[in-house]
């Protein structure tokens, strides 16, 4: 599915540049949908303002001449028309839905950068040989439903659509339910769509762009990450007559595995990382000894040893802790992203974009997991980072600058633009 690429001399300085003015405006526009005292923003996938935020992206498209078609995993493609209608479309995107105390910028600046692109080019005149995309994926953050990733995950090919749907939050709800209920479970067969090209444009998630004074990441790949439930069980017991050396106190073994994870990943530095995100504790009684906790654990790290050694690890952590103590255990891997290269074109277009843009951009492997990560197994794909305040995201106080975010977005129109050719 390659798409032209002939239609712009790489040699040929581009200097084009988004609306950072709209840009701005309509991310604050989107902001409002769902937002949080804090400033930030709350969309649950397939929540009613999920719903209402893809509801508002659509009606941006189609004002911007887009037609729009929606996959069965409720993927939203808008389309921008290119001279050649059979070419594979060069794509970008991200997502809409949020943690629950998200910020304003996470995943929604790839959806509205790739609108402002779309924008730009139709305010120039622009025909491209390719069709130009902007693409909303659905649950990427995994915050509702676990895994993360889902909606691109099917596309690639890395998730059963059958189990995605049967995915249930902690109320009970099924994705393929509520995908149903806001009305954006689409006709077209999820991972039917050609993509000639992707590119997703957000902000880093973490310190160095803003540390080292530079506005453009050049991504090239992503670390590995593996996601795990885990439950222990152990024995609920009186918290007033129960001596210490008598208790099975499940909580007590979770936090001890929790602070080997930590030192797990220490061990493997300064790539490596581990999390405990969630943690239930059943009965949950403030005079009861625990005797039930289950927990999600994340590890990450950009080697593949390395991660199936973290893995090894916490594995025997959880035996040294829980056997003596009469402390049942069950873990279950509930996804495994391997490492990722990107696309050596892809990442070049964006490279070649910032410094012709007059930044230098700066080689970056992503921490986080991203739509582009399962993108690149069926697409060329590269990324663009810009910075965020503080590295802080997941967070209702996440910030970036108005022109960091229009240099990014300028980044992607030119690498786009390049990729799809323009039309003479």
């Amino acid at each position: 599915m390659a798409a032209a690429s002939a239609g712009l001399d790489r040699t040929a300085a581009p200097t084009l540049r988004v609306d950072g003015a709209r840009l701005w405006g309509s991310l604050m526009a989107m902001a409002e949908i769902g937002a949080t005292a804090k400033g930030g923003s709350c969309r649950l996938a397939l929540s009613d303002e999920d719903r209402e935020g893809r509801d508002l992206f659509r009606r941006w498209a189609e004002e911007a001449g887009c037609s729009i078609v929606i996959d069965s995993m409720g993927n939203i493609f808008a389309r921008r028309a290119g001279r050649d209608a059979s070419a594979a479309p060069v794509a970008t995107g991200s997502h809409l839905d949020t943690q629950p105390t998200g910020g304003k910028f996470d995943g929604v600046y790839g959806v509205l950068a790739g609108l402002e692109v779309i924008r730009r080019l139709n305010e120039l005149g622009i025909e491209t040989d390719a069709p130009i995309e902007a693409i909303v994926w659905t649950n990427e953050e995994g915050a509702r439903f676990a895994p993360s990733m889902i909606g691109s995950g099917v596309f690639a090919g890395v998730f059963d659509q059958a189990e995605a749907y049967a995915t249930r939050d902690l109320d009970g709800k099924s994705l393929g339910e509520e995908l149903a209920r806001v009305g954006y479970r689409g006709e077209e067969p999820c991972g039917a769509h050609p993509i000639g090209a992707f590119f997703e444009a957000h902000i880093e998630q973490g310190p160095v762009l803003e540390a080292e004074g530079r506005t453009i990441g050049a991504v090239v790949g992503a670390q590995g990450m593996n996601w795990y439930d885990v439950e222990l069980s152990g024995a609920e017991a009186h918290a007033g007559t129960t001596p210490m050396a008598r208790r099975r106190d499940a909580y007590l073994a979770a936090a001890r595995v929790a602070d080997r994870l930590a030192a797990i990943a220490h061990a493997h530095g300064p790539h490596g990382v581990a999390t405990v995100g969630q943690v239930q504790v059943f009965p949950n009684s403030r005079n009861t000894v625990p005797g039930r906790v289950a927990f999600s654990v994340d590890l990450r790290h950009p080697e593949a040893d390395a991660l199936a050694a973290m893995e090894a690890a916490m594995a025997r952590a959880l035996a040294e802790i829980c056997d003596p103590v009469g402390i049942e255990r069950r873990i279950e891997r509930i996804s495994a992203e391997a490492p990722i290269g990107f696309d050596p074109d892809c990442v070049e277009a964006v490279r070649a974009a910032a410094q012709a843009l007059g930044f230098e951009p700066k080689e970056m492997v992503s921490g986080a997991g991203h739509d582009a990560c399962f993108l690149a197994s069926v697409a060329p794909t590269g990324m663009i980072f810009v910075p965020c305040a503080d590295g802080i995201s997941h967070n209702e106080v996440e910030s970036a600058t108005p022109e960091d975010l229009a240099a990014g977005a300028s980044v992607l129109l030119n690498a786009m633009l390049e990729r799809a050719g323009r039309a003479a």
